[in-house]
């Protein structure tokens, strides 16, 4: 192993990385700290920093951002990096079960897992962490950690990176749109207050629904079974019972109420609200994507900040694999690559990852060594002394794995 840096997590807790400088994996030209590396990345989300920071060592001067969004793709209950961006086929079938035989990626000597041939393609566009360390494996700490950056259990309770966006970058920093800043698809995190001392105004909006139904039904947004033609006559109908409104048309606060029942109605009616109609995109794109509420909802992120949402997170559930995990494996990491590899293309295409963070992590990793015998039948546990993370986008260079 090479030098051992002990760090923060972050935006500054207790994490700590290895840097290997004998591995055939391509490594930045010098080496640089944990700190400057994550502490840099997700400032850079907040827009407080941003430079080539994994091109040449950590610099004290600041950069000027280029990331104006960041699209957090959340592996809710924690994804092992041995089946995808961190494999061990040396280890043995206890360590990688069926998943041995890892595959190139565009990118001379990086290797990641078998079942993301599409992922593996696109490699000179994201840079990956294979040193994440915090130690935990309980799924709310170790979440409130990586989200927030710092260690629970003290009196104040911390925002997530996507609430210090809405706040710096939203609407602290005169962010107008109709559309939230901080957006969730679909349901929230559920293992912390996103939004902390901060207060609900800079929670995320959860969408709700399911961006691969026909009609993608948003909370507050998009009702399901009614049509626009009858939001409208039931708009017309609620502009004759308001006859308070029409008897005080100069009241400063009916008139602030009225102003909130336009912007209301201008978000489920108007342009701003048809972002949300995944129709409008080819079909071919949207089978590229997957017709899944995973795909969809990569695609409804691209949509987002295209539109200028500042913060969206996909919290893709299903990675808590104690059980069979090798089955679940089969059916998620296709769905992953599939999802994750038109994200980024994507992107591309619109001219939108140069000024896109795209962040890929869980709250921990899972254990390298396959728990076969029952009732687990092939699981995997919790583990947070080691695990991956991907970075993409908004000025990270691609093609580089970092520590080991």
């Amino acid at each position: 192993m090479g030098a051992r840096r002990d760090v923060d997590c972050l935006l500054g807790t207790d994490i700590t990385h290895d840097v290997d400088h004998g591995s055939d994996t391509r490594l930045s030209q010098q080496p640089i700290s944990r700190r400057a590396t994550l502490q840099g990345g997700l400032a850079a989300a907040a827009g407080l920093w941003l430079g080539e920071q994994l091109r040449r060592p950590a610099i004290a001067s600041a950069r000027s951002a280029k990331a104006k969004a960041v699209i957090q793709i959340w592996m809710w209950g924690g994804p092992s990096h041995l089946d995808t961006f961190d494999p061990k086929p040396d280890a043995g079938y206890d360590y990688c079960g069926p998943l041995k035989s890892p595959i190139k990626t565009n990118v001379t000597g990086i290797h990641i897992g078998e079942k993301l041939p599409l992922l593996a393609k696109q490699a000179d566009k994201y840079s990956i962490i294979r040193s994440m360390t915090h130690s935990v494996n309980a799924h709310e700490t170790a979440s409130y950690m990586v989200q927030t950056g710092h260690q629970p259990g003290g009196k104040i309770v911390y925002p997530a990176v996507g609430a210090l966006v809405s706040k710096f970058k939203g609407y602290d920093a005169g962010y107008e749109g109709l559309i939230p800043p901080y957006i969730v698809l679909t349901r929230p995190q559920g293992r912390f207050s996103e939004s902390g001392f901060l207060g609900v105004r800079y929670k995320p909006f959860a969408t709700g629904g399911d961006p691969r139904q026909e009609r993608f039904v948003v909370e507050g947004v998009v009702a399901q079974g009614i049509t626009d033609q009858r939001q409208r006559s039931r708009r017309r109908l609620l502009d004759r019972l308001d006859t308070l409104a029409h008897a005080m048309p100069d009241d400063r606060q009916l008139r602030s109420l009225k102003k909130c029942e336009e912007e209301a109605y201008d978000l489920i009616l108007g342009d701003a609200g048809k972002v949300f109609d995944l129709s409008q995109e080819k079909d071919s794109l949207r089978e590229r994507y997957g017709r899944t509420t995973f795909g969809q909802s990569c695609l409804m992120a691209r949509r987002l900040v295209e539109r200028g949402v500042r913060f969206v997170t996909i919290n893709y559930k299903g990675w808590d694999t104690h059980k069979q995990h090798f089955q679940t494996m089969q059916r998620k990491l296709p769905e992953l690559d599939r999802g994750f590899a038109t994200l980024l293309q994507d992107l591309s295409d619109h001219g939108l990852l140069d000024s896109t963070i795209v962040w890929w992590s869980g709250e921990f990793g899972r254990t390298p060594k396959v728990l076969w015998n029952a009732p687990w039948n092939g699981g995997r546990g919790h583990f947070g002394r080691c695990f991956s993370a991907v970075v993409a986008g908004g000025g990270f260079q691609g093609g580089h794995v970092v520590g080991q």
